[in-house]
């Protein structure tokens, strides 16, 4: 029996941590693993200090790490999102109902004192299965 191993996924449009850091998604056999993503791109804030395009910008990077993986947004099962500001939930609902159909994934919604940069807003992490949503990847 061959064993299965992780391998890290990149993505070309989505800028990585320096190597020895972490990677920004994982996937085991058909299991998808995404760390904590943030609208970062270098040193720009993706949206600015609006926490709705801070995480739409998630949710896409998130949607093209799943479709790399040959997976959708869809076969994201679970999320886990943290705000720094609590009155901010109505705006992240309404982008999370932007990028998911069907059954919504399983959410934890966490209040933080701050993230790694002050002008984050919002980090979501994820955990994915391929194939889970039974949607095929858009072409």
């Amino acid at each position: 029996m061959a064993s299965i191993v992780a391998q890290r996924i990149r993505h070309p449009e989505i800028g990585e941590p320096e190597p020895g850091l972490w990677s920004n998604c994982k996937r085991y056999g058909d299991q998808v693993f995404l760390s904590g993503l943030v609208a970062l791109e270098g040193e720009e804030v993706i949206g600015g200090a609006d926490p709705f395009k801070q995480a739409c910008h998630i949710f896409d990077c998130m949607r093209r790490y799943m479709e790399a993986c040959g997976g959708t947004v869809d076969d994201i099962l679970k999320i886990t999102i943290y705000l720094t500001d609590i009155r901010h939930r109505p705006m992240i609902l309404a982008a999370r109902r932007q990028f998911f159909s069907g059954d919504f994934p399983c959410s934890t919604l966490v209040a933080v004192s701050a993230l790694i940069d002050p002008r984050l807003l919002v980090e979501i992490e994820a955990v994915g299965y391929v194939g889970s949503s039974g949607a095929r990847p858009r072409s």
